[in-house]
């Protein structure tokens, strides 16, 4: 809070992550700065719930667990399944560490059999199954596992420039749902809406270096670029976009990031689906 002139200003910033100095040198998560008035004024009650201070609240923006969150992110599944029902264009993006929730995934299935594409990036475990005739023949499920932790959670609803985009600190399970305090808010500046819709999202849906397929028998498959196919290495690449935005930013990081080719790359961590 900071007085400009005879106001009072409020300024917020949301992370997917937490703030521990260890772990934000080694996972890759996403923030927004804001001065919104609603976000400002969604984020100091949510606050004073934490220390009882007040409740009841009419959240403006902010989606929060556990009051709503798993409510509003059936909403938006449901919402693209009815825009696939009416033959109208619809599109699902989600990236998140787990998917476990039950009602996600059958909402999920329920919307490719709409007929909605649905693209998810799901580093950990997943309980969805893609792939399956008449159930969900629309999902494709990817995870990347490589140098910095993938830890953040990007939501899209929407086909074109005007989707609705979310980040959250919440993956789609159920302790994140009705057990903590978590937090969805939404992406409404069309610049950085933008950035995360043609600059992020392509990247990771692009990785062929480090990322693998999820089966409809539940194993995974390496991905590999084919014999005249470039290789894409998304966190290289996204390396390499922060340098093009902070060019006076000296990065040893991006400079010693020289895997190129899938026998330099890889990782025997990987989760195994359950």
């Amino acid at each position: 809070v900071r007085r400009e002139g005879e106001k009072l200003r409020r300024y917020v910033h949301l992370s997917t992550g937490n703030y521990h100095p260890s772990t934000a040198k080694r996972y890759t998560d996403i923030g927004l700065f804001t001065a919104d008035r609603d976000i400002a004024e969604d984020a100091s009650a949510l606050f004073n719930l934490l220390t009882g201070y007040s409740q009841g609240h009419q959240w403006r923006k902010v989606v929060v667990a556990p009051d709503d969150l798993q409510r509003r992110t059936l909403d938006l599944i449901q919402e693209q399944t009815n825009l696939a029902r009416e033959g109208k264009p619809s599109r699902i993006f989600a990236k998140l560490n787990a998917l476990v929730d039950r009602k996600a995934i059958e909402a999920l299935y329920r919307a490719s059999q709409a007929g909605v594409p649905i693209d998810l990036i799901v580093r950990g475990i997943c309980c969805l199954r893609p792939g399956m005739p008449g159930i969900s023949e629309n999902i494709r499920v990817r995870s990347i596992v490589d140098r910095f932790l993938e830890h953040s959670r990007i939501f899209v609803f929407g086909d074109g420039e005007d989707a609705q985009v979310f980040l959250s600190s919440a993956d789609w399970m159920p302790r994140n749902f009705y057990r903590r305090v978590e937090a969805m808010f939404p992406m409404e500046n069309k610049d950085i809406r933008a950035r995360i819709l043609l600059e992020i999202v392509p990247v990771y849906l692009r990785d062929n270096i480090k990322a693998r397929e999820l089966l409809s028998d539940g194993t995974y498959r390496r991905i590999s670029p084919q014999d005249d196919e470039l290789h894409f290495r998304a966190q290289q690449e996204l390396l390499h976009l922060h340098e093009q935005y902070h060019p006076d930013d000296a990065s040893p990081a991006s400079a010693n990031y020289s895997v190129a080719s899938p026998e330099h790359a890889e990782h025997t961590d990987h989760p195994k689906h359950s």
